[in-house]
């Protein structure tokens, strides 16, 4: 099982967006399909919505692999 690690730049990612900066979807076609059919997870749920918001603290499983969305280390902050 792989797990990695994405460090989330604004507020949110989208999960299709996720899955093509991942390299997991080929293209939005491809992440579209995936998200459809069932195949990724968002902690223990089967989530189905394309544009789900992701935000710091989730995870989300496609298989063996997992991606946890990290908050951004911002300069300046304390």
């Amino acid at each position: 099982m792989a797990i990695q690690d994405f460090p989330l730049q604004g507020e949110f990612i989208e999960l299709n967006v996720l899955l093509k900066l991942m390299a997991f979807a080929s293209s939005g076609g491809a992440a579209k399909a995936m998200i459809a059919e069932g195949a990724v997870r968002v902690g223990q749920q089967v989530e189905t919505r394309i544009r789900r918001k992701l935000r710091a603290g989730d995870v989300v499983q496609l298989g063996d692999n997992t991606i946890r969305i990290a908050a951004a280390n911002r300069a300046g902050a304390r």
